[in-house]
Order: structure tokens, then sequence, then C-alpha cells
């Protein structure tokens, strides 16, 4: 297990570039299935989670070319389906998350699919219900057998397109049966489909593969089937979850830092969640530049009411970065109420943050209360280990901002989601070791 080492109190100052968008790359490297025909992806990120789903992607039979420094080509017109009964198969698929979207691919190229139950994140239960109903009803049958080492078994032998609406909008549910769909005879309508900027990049790519998708971009998606796809070209959005940890970043440890290249018009309601804790954000082409601010002061609501930051579907605040905006609101004027909404566990790392000086009230698992020290107090360094990516994230961010040596431990989480995140950071002024 490694560590990092950091020393706090530095100010950073430099550029940063964003990685490849992390949630949208475990989508689109699984539709690499879809085609015989080769897939060129561009701006894949070099990162834990995304190296395991292509390596697994190997194992399958998918031939993978690196031709740049984060371009990749995949050619799938051998795949071999006998390795999904291997042990092999079920250890790699079984610890990662987004292995579970290899099965719509599957079912709609290959008729059928199997998966053991995926691992992922320790920050609640995150069901895959809408995975299956979606699948069952486009025709597929599926069997989960505990006795069988946990698999669950799909037979997709007749997908017919159909009408549904989907239990939740979930972003991985949604994909997974979309790309099920975008070879099933018929037409498929799905309604509360997620719209996350992934979805419509995913939508985007099936649709230069030859797929006929329509209403990307708003939650009633029309899929009509088509006999096959062919390759593509595809480059991937920048990680809007970094863009926000970088600004969360910046305000925490007073620096000046400028973010390249963020796709600025895809970033939603991020930018100005951020301003509501009084961040200054200044757009400069498609850079974010962010000054150096000794201190930011949240905002109230018009009634004068405790601000409220809670997570929605897209449109709405993604849950990826609230975990981000607590930290940050740490050392803020002011006090901010957190309400997680989707996962149950994720607020279970503010202990660490209380232990390092800050003012935070947990009220439930879902909710939590910070009252800003506006910079009279500084965080104090401690030992600490990493729950889960977004959260190993914001203790890095807290160790940055604090006074003294802090060490965070299990950073294989944030190895997870952020590509060398020690390295970029040291580059514009960070003490970061990794032990």
């Amino acid at each position: 297990m490694a560590s990092f080492q950091i020393t706090g109190g530095r100010k950073l100052k430099g550029e940063l570039i964003p990685q490849g968008a992390k949630n949208e790359a475990l989508q689109i490297l699984c539709a690499v299935l879809l085609t015989k025909e080769p897939v060129t992806i561009h701006n894949i990120p070099n990162i834990r989670d995304v190296n395991q789903l292509i390596d697994l992607l190997g194992d399958l039979g998918v031939w993978v070319t690196k031709i740049g420094e984060n371009s990749y080509r995949f050619v799938a017109s051998d795949v071999n389906l006998d390795y999904l009964e291997s042990d092999t198969y079920k250890r790699k698929a079984a610890a990662l998350r987004g292995s579970v979207m290899l099965l719509g691919p599957m079912l709609a190229r290959f008729k059928k699919g199997r998966i053991p139950r995926p691992g992922g994140d320790k920050i609640g239960r995150r069901r895959l219900d809408t995975h299956f109903l979606g699948f069952e009803k486009l025709g597929a049958q599926f069997n989960y057998d505990a006795n069988d080492g946990g698999y669950y078994q799909v037979d997709a032998s007749n997908l017919r397109g159909t009408y549904m609406l989907l239990d939740e909008a979930s972003v991985t549910g949604t994909a997974n049966v979309l790309m099920a769909a975008v070879m099933a005879e018929g037409i498929t309508t799905i309604y509360n489909a997620a719209c996350e900027p992934y979805l419509q990049q995913l939508s985007k790519m099936l649709n230069s593969m030859g797929a006929k998708i329509s209403g990307v971009g708003s939650n009633l998606l029309t899929i009509e089937g088509v006999s096959e796809l062919h390759g593509t070209d595809h480059t991937m959005l920048p990680d809007m979850i970094e863009i926000g940890s970088f600004i969360g970043l910046a305000a925490m440890t007073q620096s000046e830092i400028t973010i390249k290249n963020c796709r600025i018009p895809e970033l939603g309601i991020i930018p100005d969640q951020f301003r509501r804790l009084g961040i200054q954000i200044e757009y400069k082409g498609d850079d974010i530049f962010i000054p150096a601010q000794d201190r930011y002061q949240i905002e109230s609501f018009l009634d004068g009411g405790m601000m409220t930051v809670s997570d929605a579907p897209w449109p709405g605040f993604t849950p990826d970065l609230l975990s981000i905006v607590l930290v940050t609101a740490v050392q803020a004027q002011g006090t901010l109420l957190i309400h997680q909404k989707m996962f149950e566990s994720r607020l279970f790392f503010v202990d660490k943050l209380i232990d390092m000086g800050a003012q935070i009230i947990l009220c439930d698992p879902h909710r939590a209360t910070v009252v800003g020290l506006n910079r009279q107090l500084p965080l104090k360094g401690i030992r600490m280990s990493s729950p889960d990516i977004r959260a190993g994230v914001a203790l890095l961010i807290a160790a940055l901002s604090a006074k003294g040596t802090s060490i965070i431990d299990n950073i294989e989480q944030i190895d997870r989601g952020y590509q060398h995140i020690d390295t970029r950071l040291n580059a514009i002024g960070a003490e970061i070791i990794r032990l």
C-alpha cells in the first residue's frame, strides 16, 4: 500500500492540463466491443481504473495498440468469449466497477454476456437494477447464481426495441442499456435517461459508428436499431471532476492556477457552484484562471438562509464534486450545508478533516454542515487514509493547505481517478512525496 507525504502551506502557481474524463472513458472503452473494425480513442487518462479496463479488453482478445501519449487503437475482431468463464476474468472484472458496462456491448453484438458482481468505491449501496431492468425490457433474460461464484448470466438472443422508463437516471445504467439497444431490432425509447456530457459523448461516438440515436443531451433517447456498427475516431472531453478539484485546490491553498483547455460549455453549473463559495473564476478563452485569494466568502440565499449545495442528476451538480466543495468550504468565511443525496457513505471522511481542525458537523450519513474557519486557524497535518477516489483528493487538498506534514495512506484510491497527481502538482510548487 503506497502513501503520500505532503508538506502543507505552500502556495502553488502555474498551469494544469486536465486529463481525459474518467467516467467517459469507462463507457467509451466498453463500446469498442460493438464493432470488429478499428476504433481510435484520444485523450484517454492514464489512471488505474482505465488501465485495468484496457487490460481486461486485451485479455478478451481485443487488439490494443498505443499510438500516442494518450491515444489507443482498439480492434475487437476476434473476441474470445471463452475467457468469460475463466477465474482471471472473474477476478479482474469484480475489481472494477466499470466492468459492468461490458454487458451492453456483449449483448448487442454476441447476444449473451457474463459478469461477476463488480467492485469500486465503498461509498454506499450502488445497485444494478437499472441495468438489468433495461436489458429485460429489451428481451434479455438474466440469472444470478450465487453457487456459480456470483456471476450474472444474460441471454440476449432476441433483443427487440421497446419503450422503457428507467427507474432512476443512472449514468452507467443508461450507457449500458443504450449500447445494448443500438443493435436491437426495431425502435427503443429510453425515458428518464441520464444526459450527462459523458452520455452525450457516448451517443455521438455511437452515431459516428453508424448508430441512429436521437434526443442526445435530453432525458428522452430514441434509438433505431441497426444490424452492425463500424469503426470511428473519438476524442474524449477533459475531466470535469478534475477541473473542479483544481478550482477548490487553488482556493484552499491561496494559489494562482490556470486550468487549460477546459471545454467550458460542457462544465454546466460547476463553475457557478464554486463562485457561490466566493471563489473568483475568470475565463480566458477556453482556459479557467483562478487568482490567488486571501479570503473567500460563502454566499447566502436571497432570504438570508444558509447556502446549501446538493447533488442532482445532470444538469444538476455532480455528486463527484461534493467532497471537493466540502473541503473548500473549510477555510471559507460563512457556513455551508452539504447534502449528499445519492450515496450514504460518501461523507464518512469528514472525521479526518475534523482531526485536522476543521469545524464540521456530520448531521447524518447524507448531510454535513461546514463552519468556515476564514483563515483564522490553519489546518494541521495528520496521518490519514483515503477511503475513495473523491474523498482522497479532498484530503490531499486539505493536506496541501495545512500547517506541517501529512501522510495519506491507501493512495491507490486516488490513482484510480487522477493521473500522476503528485507529479503534476509538484511541477507547480507542491511538495508531495510518494512513499
